[in-house]
């Protein structure tokens, strides 16, 4: 199973080699021929000439008659304006609101974790991709993806089982990023061979991960971790649970289909 939000690998590609030494000067840049110099010299002269002809020829010509600024009159609608409409009926009633508010609640008697991300329910560009291994590089990437803002929300049950949710929106004025970015998450979830996995229903293609090996490092308790992957419109969700016993699939297939249907 990979490693937390923070831990795990960035949106880019995998490292590139490394690049060859360069040398202490930079080399010179070669000073432009003399031959080419005269070439260009000569197509300007001879775009000036056909200019002072083609002005010549035009101010022989009669000018032509403009078209009338004057257009029929339109007739205006009679009756109210539409109602807007409702959030049910416009998606973006709601998604364009308070991000906060569409996070999940916490459960009942849940508490803070020890060193909650973000500040008041928020992630900054920076403080998200703080939370990958190579935050420069995404940083990069969610730049080139039309970042608009990160809401996330996390509690824990106990000492050892933490929950934490994302959720990235885009502008997405060039590119549909929502799915690259969910994308992203699922790929590196199935490049773990110690995962089972299941599609997370009503999301198409969101997925939902459970591992079955724990995380061991010296000195630290194994930790058990499940996530799941899925976007609706301009908006990824990213789910992580992590305890010291493994994770349900009942408990991360219910967060994640309940956070959905709150999009």
């Amino acid at each position: 199973m990979q490693e937390a939000p923070e831990a795990r690998q960035a949106l880019a590609a995998p490292d590139a080699p490394n690049a060859p030494e360069e040398p202490a000067v930079a080399p010179r840049a070669r000073r432009r021929g003399r031959t080419v110099l005269l070439v260009a010299t000569a197509a300007v002269l001879g775009a000036v000439a056909g200019t002072c002809t083609g002005y010549l020829i035009q101010a022989d010509r009669e000018p032509t008659r403009l078209p009338s600024l004057s257009q029929p009159t339109l007739a205006r609608a009679k009756g109210p304006a539409p109602e807007p409409l409702s959030a049910a009926q416009d998606r973006r009633v709601r998604t364009d609101g308070d991000l906060r508010k569409l996070l999940l609640p916490r459960p009942s008697g849940a508490r803070d974790v020890p060193f909650p991300p973000g500040h008041d329910g928020w992630l900054s560009l920076a403080e998200y991709a703080g939370t990958y291994k190579r935050p420069e590089v995404a940083f990069q990437n969610q730049v080139k993806s039309e970042f608009r803002r990160a809401a996330v929300t996390t509690w824990r049950t106990n000492d050892t089982h933490s929950v934490e949710i994302h959720l990235v929106q885009y502008h997405q004025e060039e590119d549909v990023a929502a799915i690259e970015q969910m994308d992203n998450g699922t790929y590196w979830a199935e490049r773990d061979s110690g995962n089972r996995s299941w599609p997370v229903p009503g999301t198409g293609d969101g997925r939902a991960y459970v591992d079955s090996t724990p995380d061991r490092k010296p000195g630290y308790l194994p930790v058990y971790s499940a996530e799941a992957h899925a976007w609706r419109g301009d908006i990824a969700m990213d789910i992580y649970v992590y305890d010291t016993k493994p994770v349900s699939k009942k408990e991360i297939m219910s967060l994640a289909e309940r956070q959905v249907g709150r999009l």
